[in-house]
């Protein structure tokens, strides 16, 4: 008899599966280091709040996807955690022009943002996969 047995299946069961390591960043200058350091990589940066259930879906049920953890093996991948929506946070949201998250945003090899491929919002797994397929050039 195991009256304990099923709270660690819970808790397992709650927590995310092996999300990507993301770095984490809080200013402008940190992601234009992690640019010039990324050694001819793209770069991811999410914009994530605790708050944001959006980004909460993303971290569950996209990020540990292992098609989308398989294209990001080659991006360098930041984090900005916005969630306490300081003057600060509010400052480098604003920089990027966001008005909140979720947000992710790429940057190139030259250290230029891909605007074109920017997502704001939650994606499901299968179309962000598609999505950094066709950032990377790559057939889906």
């Amino acid at each position: 008899w195991q009256p304990l047995r099923g709270v660690s299946l819970l808790a397992n069961a709650a927590s995310p599966v092996e999300s990507p390591l993301f770095r984490p960043v809080t200013t402008v200058a940190d992601v234009d280091q992690a640019v010039q350091d990324a050694g001819g990589r793209m770069v991811l940066l999410d914009f994530y709040a605790d708050w944001c259930v959006s980004c909460k879906e993303m971290e569950r049920y996209t990020f540990t996807d292992s098609n989308v953890r398989a294209a990001l093996t080659n991006i360098v991948t930041l984090r900005a955690d916005v969630t306490a929506n300081s003057a600060e946070q509010q400052k480098f949201l604003k920089h990027f022009g966001i008005v909140g998250p979720p947000a992710i945003l790429f940057f190139g090899p030259d250290g230029q943002e891909r605007r074109d491929y920017r997502v704001v919002g939650s994606v499901e797994a299968d179309a962000f996969n598609r999505h950094l397929r066709r950032l990377l050039g790559q057939r889906s």
